[in-house]
């Protein structure tokens, strides 16, 4: 007994240490975007600006260009990782992202529906992906319903709707204006291109709420891990627990991409590399947030200042993402497991 207490506390304090070390990491990440950019911000000169004082320059550069670029990018990835990571938990599958299951390809037909046909911009393209992404969420869960929803329907479901709606998409592109076809692929690329604080009250409600959804439910979510069967004999609500992590992943994933757009393979990349990382004791909830920050924070660092050219964050991250996805199929293969 006193041999297993030690290797808990031993694994609970190696967990700590790794969330520490990430949670610096997006720290680090954060700091090098107000200080480095296609000019050189001195840390005293940021700091003065974050504290209210009015510098010369760098109240421009930093406070109102690259500081709301960098709190967008971390609220947007946080919200991506753990709604991603919720999704992958809950269906006992890393293909279970909304980048997958449609929840993205839902808002952002929209909101391409809304440059393209309505000409909308701003607050209505923001008020309509979140709308049009907690519809389709619940569209994939009412046809998925039949005695409750099993995982692999589910997924089944949602890969089919996302294909319908990539298949408007493409239709409003080729029906699209000149002058409407640049922002609509600007949208579609995934960016924090023009990043205002304004977004991030938002993201952050989203976050919290939604989170905290989620979050409450992780000790449900870890026992959902043993089967649907297993977890409603040890008194687990599957349909209930479902429901709700649903309802908090989906808010956040259709926030975050009415903000930034859909940022390709956030939402799906953070689980797993977050599930290699701290191991297979414990949730990967929080880990995957976190990951998911560091993900888009350098992502976006990235696409600006270390590519030839300059690259929205979405086109960094889907370059990423693609060969982790093969990877992760070639591995299920020779493993003889399924995804």
């Amino acid at each position: 007994m006193t041999a297993l207490i030690a290797g808990r506390r031993a694994r609970a304090g190696r967990r700590r240490s790794i969330l520490l070390v990430i949670a610096a990491l997006i720290a680090v990440c954060f700091a090098l975007t107000l200080i480095l950019g296609q000019s050189l911000t001195p840390p005293a000169d940021v700091l003065r600006v974050l504290t209210g004082h009015d510098v010369p320059g760098a109240s421009f550069t930093v406070g109102q260009l690259r500081l709301p670029r960098a709190v967008v990018a971390v609220l947007a990835g946080l919200s991506l990782g753990l709604g991603g990571a919720a999704f992958q938990v809950m269906l006992r599958n890393p293909l279970a992202s909304p980048d997958i299951l449609g929840v993205s390809a839902g808002a952002s037909a929209a909101a391409i529906c809304g440059i393209v046909f309505l000409s909308l911009d701003g607050a209505a393209i923001f008020g309509l992906a979140i709308a049009a992404g907690l519809a389709v969420a619940l569209l994939i869960y009412a046809l998925s319903f039949r005695d409750g929803v099993t995982g692999s329907r589910l997924i089944l479901v949602g890969i089919g709707i996302a294909a319908m709606l990539d298949s408007v998409i493409a239709y409003a592109l080729a029906r699209a204006p000149a002058w409407d076809l640049q922002e609509a692929l600007r949208w579609l690329g995934g960016s924090v291109n023009g990043a205002r604080l304004d977004q991030a009250p938002p993201l952050l409600a989203a976050l919290m709420l939604g989170g905290g959804l989620v979050l409450a439910r992780r000790r449900d979510l870890e026992v959902l891990r043993a089967g649907d069967d297993l977890a409603a004999a040890l008194g687990v609500r599957v349909a209930g627990t479902r429901l709700a992590v649903m309802i908090g992943a989906v808010a956040m994933i259709a926030v975050a991409t009415a903000t930034t757009g859909p940022v390709a393979f956030v939402a799906f990349l953070s689980g797993p590399i977050a599930a290699r990382i701290v191991g297979p004791h414990g949730s990967v909830l929080v880990p995957a947030a976190l990951v998911g920050a560091v993900l888009v924070l350098a992502g976006d660092y990235a696409g600006q200042f270390l590519l030839p050219g300059r690259y929205p964050v979405g086109v960094v991250t889907g370059a990423a993402g693609a060969p982790f996805l093969i990877h992760l199929i070639i591995r299920a293969n020779r493993n003889g497991a399924s995804l």
